[in-house]
């Protein structure tokens, strides 16, 4: 009898130099970055090797102004370098950017990392929101499934 693999999930979290307040690293405890992502994985039961890098606004911007070519910092970018069968993948969360946003919309800024780490990890995961708006429609309902677990608001009900 041929069994699945239990979802397994290998962590690097890293933080940048210029992050400024340490809020950002408080929140993003090991702990609170291993169970936000092993709730993806264990939901799509899936394995996957993660770096986890926050950075400031200058780190943000260099990234995607060299990758995405977009001259701004944003919330979050997923870098993909496997996804079968193991999902490796460094996910690069923007701290400045999360934080402004989060007051913008008046969210408590944990649950706005622990939306956009599980938005960044369905992206490593093979799910993408800007194919088409079936796929769209997919990744934003796993991702309100995933963050009701947590007790999160749907993010996308003010939108």
């Amino acid at each position: 009898m041929r069994t699945t693999p239990e979802p397994v999930l290998e962590l690097s979290l890293q933080f940048g130099k210029d992050l400024g307040s340490s809020e950002h690293k408080r929140i993003l405890s090991r702990y609170f970055v291993t169970k936000s992502l092993s709730a993806c994985l264990q939901h799509l039961n899936r394995q996957a090797a993660f770096t986890v890098r926050v950075v400031g606004h200058d780190e943000g911007l260099a990234l995607n102004g060299s990758y995405r070519e977009r001259a701004y910092a944003t919330n979050v970018l997923t870098f993909c370098y496997e996804s079968e069968p193991i999902a490796m993948a460094d996910l690069v969360l923007c701290a400045p950017v999360i934080l402004k946003e989060s007051m913008a919309l008046n969210l408590p800024l944990k649950d706005h990392y622990r939306h956009l780490l599980i938005h960044g990890a369905l992206h490593a995961l093979g799910h993408d929101h800007e194919v088409s708006k079936k796929e769209a429609r997919i990744m934003e309902a796993l991702e309100i499934e995933l963050l009701t677990t947590f007790k999160v608001p749907n993010p996308y009900a003010a939108s």
